[in-house]
């Protein structure tokens, strides 16, 4: 069985070798038209799937693969949801605009619960959605506020309203179960607050942790990047940057993701309770300056999250670009999957005459990396 795009994040499934994955929303690409940059779904019904692999060697063997389905029963697609937020969807060739699909989830973390279910996040919500061990989406948690309607599943409004100014497709990229099972979801780039330039040009991104358990968010926590010419010393666009992973190696620690598409480097940090800042200024959006605008946030009383650089996986040999997943094998070992983008490029070339794909040749594999001793 071949798949591609199955690289969005990565899980341990028991047995040695065998993973939990999952994908994106499917191939979609931009193409410019009259200047202006479109979002295209070549395959408009993808339906994404939360897929089981098998690593031997540099060989990947799709050994399951769970679509997502609602209430119902029928299809999630990859499409976006909501006209009044989301980017506009259009065929393979920009020219004709697809419908929007309130069901439609942009999935990338994963992680399995005790029970058999699973955890995702979704970058469009952003929300975080449960869904059965057979694909059934049994609730999405969205920011309060949203509105979303006409989905064929509960939407539940139970995440800090602040997040409806996620950047457009910067969503949640990152999911962390800790051991005693509350999640860590994590923005992938800082929020779009007060606007759009304030988010381009900050360092300042967020993590939230939840219960399960109450189904509510009970912390929140201001992450600060390094500036992007430290993570990738070929860029200096610190709009760049993102989180696109995070994994649990503690109680109350975390390894982050940091990178652009050309470079990523792991942080060791810790959840204190000191640092979480939900509920107060931050999380109103009406506040000037906003976090993300703080040049310093720790000199203006904000507990910025310490860290530790880990591994720097540029320097790290047979490491591929575009790493989106990580999983704790052992105390020593950590899986990375990277995103083939099912072997997708932007812009038209990215489709023959005849309208069939012009494949990147980029093939989604499993690296193993050891961790410095004493993590």
């Amino acid at each position: 069985m071949k798949l591609g795009g199955i690289g969005s994040d990565i899980y341990p499934a028991g047995r040695k070798g065998e993973y939990w994955t999952v994908t994106d929303r499917g191939p979609n690409g931009q193409i410019k038209v009259d200047g202006k940059k479109r979002r295209t779904f070549p395959v408009p019904g993808f339906d994404p799937a939360i897929v089981k692999i098998r690593v031997a060697g540099k060989d990947v063997e799709v050994i399951d693969a769970i679509p997502l389905t609602t209430a119902s029963g029928k299809a999630v697609t990859g499409l976006p949801d909501q006209r009044s937020r989301d980017e506009a969807p259009y065929t393979f060739d920009a020219r004709t605009p697809l419908s929007y699909d309130p069901n439609g989830l942009d999935t990338e973390g994963i992680v399995r619960a005790g029970d058999g279910s699973f955890w995702l996040v979704d970058e469009y919500g952003p929300s975080l959605v449960h869904v059965s061990a057979r694909g059934r989406v049994l609730a999405r948690y969205v920011p309060e506020g949203l509105g979303l309607t006409g989905a064929d599943y509960p939407v539940v409004e139970a995440l800090p309203s602040v997040l409806l100014h996620r950047k457009v497709n910067r969503g949640f990229e990152g999911l962390a179960q800790l051991p005693g099972g509350d999640l860590v979801m994590a923005l992938q780039s800082p929020l779009s607050l007060p606007d759009g330039d304030a988010g381009e040009a900050s360092r300042t991104t967020r993590l939230l942790r939840f219960s399960p358990r109450e189904k509510t968010v009970t912390a929140e926590y201001a992450y600060r990047f390094d500036p992007v010419n430290v993570v990738d010393p070929s860029e200096d666009d610190t709009s760049e940057l993102k989180i696109s992973s995070v994994v649990a190696v503690g109680r109350d620690r975390l390894l982050v993701e940091e990178r652009t598409d050309k470079a990523a480097r792991l942080q060791l940090v810790r959840l204190g309770r000191g640092a979480d800042i939900l509920g107060g200024p931050w999380d109103d959006d009406t506040t000037s300056p906003s976090l993300e605008q703080l040049d310093d946030p720790a000199a203006a009383g904000v507990p910025v999250l310490s860290k530790r650089l880990v591994v720097d996986l540029g320097k790290v040999a047979g490491v591929p670009g575009k790493i989106e997943g990580i999983a704790r094998v052992d105390h020593d070992t950590l899986a990375l999957v990277n995103d083939n983008d099912f072997g997708m490029t932007d812009g038209e070339g990215a489709f023959d005459a005849r309208g069939r794909l012009v494949d990147s040749g980029v093939r989604t594999t499993v690296t193993y990396v050891r961790l410095p001793k004493g993590l």
